[in-house]
């Protein structure tokens, strides 16, 4: 028994010596130890709520949409003449083709869903104040761009409704002055909705505005990190405040933030 514990800890010191070898070298070029330890185990105010969650919820939406579309992008066709019948061996022949499409499908009305609660929540909050301004500016971009993605999405189907859906968003966007003309125009592609709307509004869909989706989540979730989160609106350590700020007054001893 005397021996069986030193050997033990022997062990234990040559495999975390086996572990922190790569991560040593990882972290000597490029930090992301670092800056991975800084985001799972960065202080948060301590009065959070589950309505703080509502950006995480949202991001996981995002991925799961990121995700299945990339599985249904194997199997769809953007040809008029294929695309409806793609959608339709997906969801009748594929294993779990259905699930995948009924995830893809109901879960851009959910991530919509959540970025709306998430902003909401914000605004009611007040996180979108001093120094968070820009962060909002971005959650706004973010807004409208995942709102275009469901729009140039909701043709892909290649049916009636997709079809005169399609017609009156761009004749919406037609009347708008000054660009609207054009932007209708790019999006048609022509005259008229055809072929070549297809493939735009696929592009579009698969590559550029997801692109645009990945860059302004990524900027978000920076100016989380870099600027904490904000403490709700009735907590007694307001977010931006120092604890020197604090001064208890009343009998009670309670304390109310007030700026120096």
């Amino acid at each position: 028994m005397a021996t069986t514990a030193p050997r033990r800890r022997r062990r234990q010191s040559k495999l975390q010596q086996a572990v922190d070898i790569p991560l040593d070298w990882l972290e000597e070029r490029s930090g992301l130890v670092g800056a991975t330890k800084y985001f799972l185990f960065r202080k948060v105010p301590r009065d959070s709520s589950w309505w703080h969650t509502l950006g995480s919820a949202t991001l996981t939406a995002f991925l799961v949409q990121a995700g299945t579309g990339l599985i249904l992008a194997f199997y769809y066709k953007p040809d008029p003449d294929k695309a409806y019948e793609s959608i339709q061996h997906i969801t009748n022949d594929l294993t779990l083709g259905w699930l995948v499409r009924g995830m893809h499908r109901w879960g851009a009305s959910v991530f919509i869903i959540l970025m709306f609660f998430h902003m909401a929540r914000v605004f009611l909050f007040g996180a979108y104040k001093y120094p968070r301004e820009l962060n909002w500016i971005v959650g706004v971009l973010i807004l409208v761009t995942g709102m275009l993605e469901g729009f140039t999405g909701y043709l892909l189907p290649w049916d009636q409704t997709s079809y005169w859906a399609t017609v009156v968003g761009i004749n919406i966007n037609a009347s708008a002055p000054f660009l609207g003309p054009f932007i209708a125009q790019f999006l048609r592609g022509g005259a008229e909705i055809g072929t070549d709307t297809l493939s735009r509004f696929y592009a579009l869909h698969m590559l550029a505005v997801p692109g645009a989706l990945f860059g302004l989540i990524g900027l978000h979730l920076y100016l989380v990190i870099r600027l904490g989160v904000s403490s709700p609106p009735w907590s007694s350590e307001g977010a931006g405040r120092d604890r020197a700020e604090v001064k208890p007054t009343g009998r009670a001893g309670l304390t109310r933030g007030r700026r120096v």
